[in-house]
């Protein structure tokens, strides 16, 4: 029987929002893959796995989870992951592999599936679906993602500011991922947008930091690097009006 590489969305950070099926496949699993950085700290993935499975049966593996500058060095790291997970497979039978929020949004597990898939042709990949870091934000928040006919577009401003701002720029909610690190070009492309006021930032959620905070306080000091942030449609306030 071909082996099972299992992607698991284990959320944002708060452990009560893995799903059922997540928690049954974690605990299903031979072994649990979580990515680390090289630096060793304890990720969210991690710390919320362990909430439902056992120490012993949980395995670190480096990633360049954040690596863009050197295509080099993540290319290597990708490669070292790859075969390590390479190895479980051929000592178990199934391996599932620990990621925040969901495995096909944004996800490293993306990276290690193609690279398994080309050193093991044939192995079983499946993914179990988690809940985002805009979902959870929205909930805490009250921010609402989409009404009637609205688009809703998600931006890493990884990208760069410039995407985000032609996204503001057009009718629906926008979603902006990873833009600690360019906070104050997000204040500026929404000020510019008008934007700003109904638009909602966090970090951290679920966890004892939890930050949310409108976006009208964003002052251009760095945020943790995944923060999220929701700027909601322009809407009249009508009950139904973009039906």
């Amino acid at each position: 029987m071909s082996s099972r590489l299992i992607g698991v969305g284990v959320g944002p950070g708060d452990p009560e929002l893995v799903t059922v099926k997540g928690v049954n496949a974690l605990r299903a699993a031979d072994v649990v893959v979580v990515p680390v950085m090289d630096t060793g700290e304890r990720g969210r993935a991690e710390a919320t796995v362990l909430h439902y499975v056992p120490e012993e049966k949980v395995l670190r593996v480096v990633f360049a989870l954040n690596e863009r500058s050197d295509p080099k060095r993540r290319e290597a790291a990708w490669d070292e992951a790859g075969a390590r997970v390479v190895q479980l497979l051929e000592a178990h039978g199934c391996v599932a592999f620990a990621t925040i929020g969901d495995p096909n949004v944004y996800s490293t597990f993306t990276y290690l599936a193609q690279t398994i898939d080309a050193l093991v042709p044939g192995t079983v990949v499946e993914t179990v679906p988690g809940i985002t870091a805009m979902q959870d934000l929205a909930a805490r928040s009250g921010a609402v993602l989409t009404e009637g006919t609205e688009p809703l577009t998600l931006v890493p401003v990884t990208a760069g500011s410039a995407v985000l701002k032609d996204a503001l720029a057009g009718p629906g909610t926008v979603v902006a991922y990873k833009f600690g690190r360019q906070a104050a070009e997000v204040a500026e492309a929404l000020r510019e947008t008008g934007r700003l006021e109904d638009a909602v930032w966090g970090s951290a959620l679920g966890l004892s930091e939890e930050s949310i905070r409108p976006a009208a306080e964003l002052d251009g000091e760095p945020l943790p690097y995944l923060s999220t942030l929701i700027a909601p449609a322009r809407r009249d306030g009508v009950r139904g009006g973009k039906l």
